[in-house]
């Protein structure tokens, strides 16, 4: 019997476990979206789509997720998000303090992680491991643990003179990589590319979190999905990485970029 639900797009959920646990909302009612891999899945686009932060009809998403109005005000949206350097919320500079209060001046960590490549990146420590498993890392370890995310965008800003922090995607999703990195022997290095400044910030932990996501099979040539350009995404779902579906002829969809979207899936 097809079962069906309807509502806004918001990313999944994600649990680590053995293996990464996925849960979509849609209205009122969520989705184990593990338990369709193997399954023909439709998701179609309802025409609408609602700012994530207001509420508000939108003709457009910004942002993944905004209107413009609350693409330009919101705190969501801050410059920070993006770029942590450019963080002003420790001097008393903020979009709305109390929002900075939760999010920006709050620990921190620094971290290095293997999305199939080495990469460097921050998070609020709350987010941990939330932020790897959207970003599909394999692999990652807290490198340093800052009191708020100015402090460990100054640090990011160092550790890019030689670090990427970018994640290939498309790589990502095929599964091209050069296996394991030893995570541990790269934030032993990295350490001495720090100025005196920073290095009070280091972890002596080596913890190495190892995450496995719920793949049948990797696409070849990937896909891309969205929208913007078809009113329906249809196939047998064989997996799930970052925030992305996989489906059967290497279609992919990216959920989070389709924040307010009004979508009904049936499977």
């Amino acid at each position: 019997m097809m079962r069906f639900f309807e509502g806004n797009l918001l990313k999944m959920t994600s649990e680590l476990k053995e293996v990464v646990q996925y849960h979509l909302l849609l209205g009122k009612e969520w989705t184990f979206m593990n338990e369709l891999i193997g399954k023909n899945i439709r998701l179609q686009f309802m025409g609408k789509i609602h700012c994530i932060a207001c509420g508000r009809l939108t003709s457009k998403s910004f942002a993944q997720g905004y209107c413009f109005p609350c693409f330009k005000t919101s705190p969501e949206t801050s410059e920070c998000v993006l770029n942590p350097e450019l963080c002003r919320a420790h001097e008393g500079i903020s979009r709305d303090m109390a929002w900075s209060q939760d999010h920006c001046l709050q620990d921190h960590i620094v971290y290095f992680a293997n999305t199939n490549g080495l990469k460097v990146g921050v998070t609020r420590l709350s987010q941990v491991p939330t932020r790897w498993i959207d970003q599909g890392a394999k692999q990652a370890i807290q490198f340093l643990k800052t009191p708020n995310r100015f402090t460990a965008g100054i640090a990011e800003m160092e550790l890019k003179k030689h670090f990427s922090d970018k994640t290939n995607w498309r790589n990502m999703l095929t599964d091209k990589d050069p296996g394991p990195l030893n995570l541990v022997a790269i934030k032993e290095e990295a350490q001495a590319l720090l100025p005196e400044t920073l290095r009070s910030f280091y972890l002596e932990d080596d913890k190495l979190t190892d995450i496995h996501y719920p793949i049948n099979l990797f696409p070849t040539k990937v896909v891309s999905a969205g929208f913007d350009h078809s009113d329906i995404v249809e196939g047998v779902l064989t997996g799930i990485k970052g925030q992305y579906l996989i489906f059967e002829n290497g279609t992919v969809l990216n959920i989070r970029k389709h924040n307010g979207y009004r979508v009904r899936l049936e499977f």
